[in-house]
This record gives structure tokens, sequence and C-alpha cells, in this order.
């Protein structure tokens, strides 16, 4: 299957199964009805869908039920998520700000409107620029026993209880449907 995202800038539809609308300007997200305005769009399907930002091939095990859960990350200035992992995979869109991925020995630094994917078990760094608040969305497929809770495991213990600089916020959680 494949994970895709795209924007629109005259608003889009909930047309189907397995499609996450994220309007920007409101900070809502939606699986039902309509969204007016900029809007990015996630679909989990078959095929890539027609001028995508970004597309992925994501496998999800047959045997288990699946989620897509929709949510918004928040930094502050200098902003950093220790080398962490998730259950799932997903992809990201910088709404603001900037951030820096170190994954897999490689690093990249996005800014806004660009996407990028995340496999789930790859650990990530991510850290933002020291003068400036960043912000991401992301739509990522999870087995549906994490419905609900915290995904990010860290890959070293101790960080778990050092001072957090995001935060969070889940806008929906929806069964993936096949």
């Amino acid at each position: 299957m494949k994970l895709t995202l795209t924007e629109h800038a005259d608003g889009a539809s909930a047309d189907g199964p397995n499609r996450v609308l994220y309007d920007i300007a409101a900070g809502e997200a939606h699986t039902e009805g309509r969204a007016d305005g900029r809007v990015l769009v996630w679909e989990l399907s078959e095929e890539e869908s027609a001028g995508a930002l970004l597309s992925a091939e994501v496998t999800l095990d047959p045997s288990t039920d699946w989620l897509m859960r929709c949510d918004r990350v928040d930094f502050g200035p200098g902003g950093i998520a220790y080398r962490h992992t998730h259950p799932g995979p997903g992809i990201r869109y910088l709404l603001f700000g900037s951030i820096t991925i170190d994954s897999e020995g490689a690093q990249h630094t996005y800014g806004p409107g660009e996407p990028w994917f995340e496999r789930g078990p790859d650990p990530v760094r991510a850290t933002t620029a020291a003068d400036e608040p960043s912000a991401f969305v992301r739509v990522m497929l999870l087995p549906a026993e994490w419905e609900g809770q915290r995904t990010i495991r860290y890959v070293d213990p101790a960080d778990a209880e050092k001072p957090k600089t995001q935060k969070a916020t889940v806008f929906l959680e929806a069964p993936v449907t096949r």
C-alpha cells in the first residue's frame, strides 16, 4: 500500500476511507466532510495520488488491525526530540520553523512546507532552530493497540526522564479500512 500526502490550495473532501484532511488555517483534522482553503490530505491506498508531495510504500501486517493517527508536534526554540522510535510509519509536514532529522547516519534539515517520511522502527533524533519555534503535522499508521497511547519510545531510557521541549496534540484516530 501507499501512504500519500497531497496539498490542495482550494480545499478538499474526505470522500472515502483511509483519508485524513488537515485544514492548515483552522489547525483541525477531519476524516469526514469538506475543508476549504489550504488543506493537506493523507491517503492510504493501492495507488499514489496525483500531484503527491510525498508518497511512501508501507506494509501493514494483515493479521493486525491498524489506525491512522493525525497529530501535531510543536517545539519551542532550540527543541529536541531525543533519539526515539515509533510503532509505525508516517509522513510529516513542517508547518513553520525548521527541523533537522538525524536518522540512519544521515541528516536532513526541512523548512516550512516540506514533507518527510519516517518508517517508525528506525531511530530518529530531531532538533529545531535555536531562535524560533517549529511545528509539524503528521499522519502515522499504528497498530490499533496503540489507540490513545503515546507512541514515542526513547532509545536511551534515560532520555525519557529529561525535560521535553516538544508537545504533541492528537487530532484524531481512525481505523484503517481494508
